[in-house]
């Protein structure tokens, strides 16, 4: 056959396949229909990339549970008596002279102090009364009080902090460790995403936010729904029998068989082994899925009802998760960004949130998984202290210094580490990037992050990028 004639057949295969997508979904499906039929399936399994991990891991998998939208540090862990004496008086000028700010730019600027009490537990870990089962926790986690991102708004600082850089289309977190450590599971995807909502003007988050960018497609970020359909996509069509689906997919198995003998596209391949763990999942995960055979103890500790699609329901999947092999599980829970009603807001957010999360730490060390699980918290950046009026007392975006916090495996729980300066406005003491927070967690997984790049338009491309960035080792044990 001709160059042209196969040109012409791959262009084909693309433009059926794009716009039908059935070719790989019916290959796929064919699997479970019988695979004596098809003369053999696609490999699904994929392994680690040679010579990782760098070093021995700490641990096997990650949680990030992300607080979208932005929850203020000035009212969770950092308690600054300063704000409280300075409260109503005019912003400081020199802390704001010449800085970002998002809504409150050319407004005037006054102080705004803590709208709830702390209580320390150990030294310099403070936890705010928003917050009474992270107390019950707080010998389990290290709080990092200064960090500092580079996006001020939304979405872009949600791309910042999942994939080092504010450029879309760029690998996410999961990806990236999925694409150098592989997948434990042979049916459920490396890298799964979950989402809630409660609280003040939810974002929605763009699914890019869990995408694979130059990576191979099957690394991306599956998301898993609360309720109805487990998954996206993956039902059956209505009216449609399994012996005509059989005679259908059969035929197209037929038509990608003889067109792959004449294209070898990666890609293709990649897309079609995507849709062949879709099909296995379409069989595997509505059992994972159902909590309602949890035992009711487990179901009143984390506050979950089956089916709910609440963050509680979503922290105990999670678990199930990770049980199953996992490597990647993210969480968010739509409703931190507190511009104004901060107090009602917070009451929300953290109600929903905060039992939770205890729950799942005390499940997983229950279960001798904690110690091999790290579970990061916290949003896309942190809340000014100065005030902002959106019906009733709230705080504007904020990148120059707020917490998140790291438990389990190789982590320093009962700790604090780094500090901002007297008004919580900018970390001044240990401060810690994204850049540093995507080392350490890479370095906790046994991957050196200075050795882990792909190679893509000419550029050896990182997650933690080309900036410094370095492995926060005094929060480590």
């Amino acid at each position: 056959m001709t160059t042209a004639n196969q040109l012409e057949n791959y262009l084909n295969r693309r433009s059926f396949l794009g716009s039908a997508g059935i070719g790989f979904g019916s290959s796929a499906l064919l699997s479970l229909l019988g695979r004596e039929a098809s003369g053999g399936t696609i490999d699904t399994s994929y392994g680690g990339l040679s010579g990782f991990p760098h070093h021995d891991a700490r641990i096997k998998r990650v949680i990030f549970l992300t607080m979208a939208g932005g929850p203020s540090h000035l009212e969770t862990f950092d308690y600054k008596p300063k704000l409280d004496e300075l409260a109503g008086q005019p912003m400081p000028d020199s802390f704001t002279r010449g800085q970002p700010i998002a809504q409150l730019q050319g407004q005037t600027l006054k102080v705004q102090g803590h709208l709830t009490k702390f209580q320390e537990f150990g030294k310099g870990q403070f936890i705010s009364d928003f917050l009474p089962y992270h107390r019950k926790m707080a010998d389990q986690i290290c709080v990092i009080k200064s960090m500092f991102t580079e996006q001020i708004n939304h979405d872009p600082a949600h791309t910042f902090m999942n994939t080092g850089t504010a450029i879309s289309g760029r690998p996410s977190m999961g990806a990236w460790i999925n694409y150098g450590l592989g997948s434990d599971s042979e049916d459920l995807p490396g890298f799964v995403v979950m989402t809630s909502v409660g609280g003040r003007n939810p974002q929605p988050i763009a699914a890019r936010q869990w995408g694979t960018g130059f990576l191979p497609s099957r690394h991306q970020g599956v998301e898993f729904n609360s309720t109805g359909d487990p998954v996206h996509y993956v039902t059956s069509p209505r009216g449609v029998s399994k012996t005509n689906q059989n005679a259908l997919v059969q035929s197209i198995q037929q038509l990608d068989n003889h067109r792959n003998e004449l294209v070898d596209n990666p890609e293709i391949k990649a897309r079609i082994s995507a849709y062949e763990m879709a099909f296995r999942m379409q069989a595997s995960v509505p059992e994972l899925t159902d909590v309602s055979k949890e035992p009711q103890r487990i179901l009143d500790m984390y506050g979950a009802k089956p089916g709910d699609g609440s963050f509680a329901s979503n922290c105990l999947l999670a678990r199930r998760l990770a049980e199953k092999g996992v490597r990647f599980i993210q969480l968010y829970h739509r409703g931190w960004d507190h511009h104004g009603g901060l107090v009602k807001y917070m009451n929300t957010c953290c109600g929903l949130t905060d039992k939770p999360i205890w729950a799942l730490l005390t499940d997983l060390k229950q279960r001798g998984m904690l110690e091999e699980t790290l579970i990061v918290w916290g949003g896309e950046f942190g809340r000014t202290p100065m005030f902002q009026g959106k019906g009733g007392a709230g705080r504007d975006h904020h990148i120059k210094g707020f917490s998140m916090w790291l438990a389990g495996g190789g982590i320093r729980g009962g700790t604090a580490y780094g500090e901002t300066d007297e008004l919580g406005y900018a970390s001044v003491k240990d401060t810690v990037h994204v850049r540093d927070l995507h080392a350490t967690m890479l370095h906790l997984l046994g991957i050196d992050h200075k050795r882990f790049s792909v190679k893509f338009q000419g550029l050896d491309m990182r997650l933690t990028g080309v900036e410094p960035a370095r492995v926060v080792k005094d929060v480590l044990t």
